[in-house]
């Protein structure tokens, strides 16, 4: 079988995230990425991953392949992008980042509300604990828990200046191994190899992290691989077996 090209965005906020905004919806989204010619979206709010089903369901019927994780905030700040594929696994994932978020009441009023909703934006639940905290986990720790749910692990818009493994270390840990980074939609990745040369030898994606409506899809990249399914996107993320990613 011949390798396709199929455009995706993996790092976007719905409006469970407290920062997301009210208009970033199960529905809004599956409809903006068949509108867009984008076949693969993953959804990425902070240290949860309870809105992920509903549009996972929503992206089936309409032919959009819904990577569902989160975007993890580490002990140390740092930003990393998780995906796992199946319920049992995503279940998971949600307990293991449960039990590390503090409980930190939110505030609503200060930091936006954390609600879940199905397709028809029915509230399904509501995050107590607010949700942009880092949880009680190092990077290490966080990859090694993904890696044991055989998930999709990406170190966050590392050329931002916070939140990103370089702004907060200085430098990636030897030891770790992220399928790919992710640069933000306005980074130049011919300079950013050129400041940290070392980064050469990394695979990368580019990403919209989208908050609001104006901003979703509006950055992405192209994966090549033979059929829309995790496992191809996992080995395009990887390099491996001829797939691969090409950025926008």
């Amino acid at each position: 079988m011949e390798l396709g090209s199929y455009k995706g965005d993996l790092h976007n906020h719905t409006f469970l995230s407290p920062c997301g905004d009210i208009e970033m919806t199960p529905r809004f989204i599956v409809s903006r990425a068949r509108e867009k010619g984008y076949s693969i979206v993953g959804i990425t709010d902070h240290n949860t991953t309870r809105q992920c089903p509903e549009i996972h369901a929503l992206g089936q019927e309409n032919g959009i392949l819904v990577l569902c994780g989160a975007e993890i905030t580490t002990r140390e700040e740092v930003h990393c992008l998780a995906f796992v594929e199946g319920p049992e696994r995503l279940d998971m994932l949600q307990e293991y980042l449960s039990k590390h978020l503090p409980p930190i009441p939110n505030v609503p009023e200060k930091f936006g509300y954390q609600l879940w909703v199905d397709r028809d934006e029915n509230i399904l639940g509501e995050e107590e604990y607010l949700l942009i905290s880092a949880i009680d986990q190092s990077l290490e720790q966080v990859e090694a828990f993904v890696r044991s749910l055989d998930g999709i692990f990406i170190l966050a818009h590392v050329d931002k200046s916070r939140d990103s493994v370089i702004s907060q270390l200085g430098f990636i840990p030897f030891d770790l191994k992220p399928d790919s980074l992710e640069i933000s939609a306005r980074c130049d990745h011919a300079q950013l190899l050129q400041t940290h040369k070392y980064l050469s030898k990394y695979r990368f994606i580019r990403s919209s992290d989208a908050h609001y409506q104006e901003d979703f899809l509006s950055s992405g990249c192209t994966f090549h691989i033979r059929e829309l399914t995790f496992s191809e996107v996992a080995m395009a993320l990887r390099g491996q077996e001829g797939r691969f990613v090409s950025l926008d």
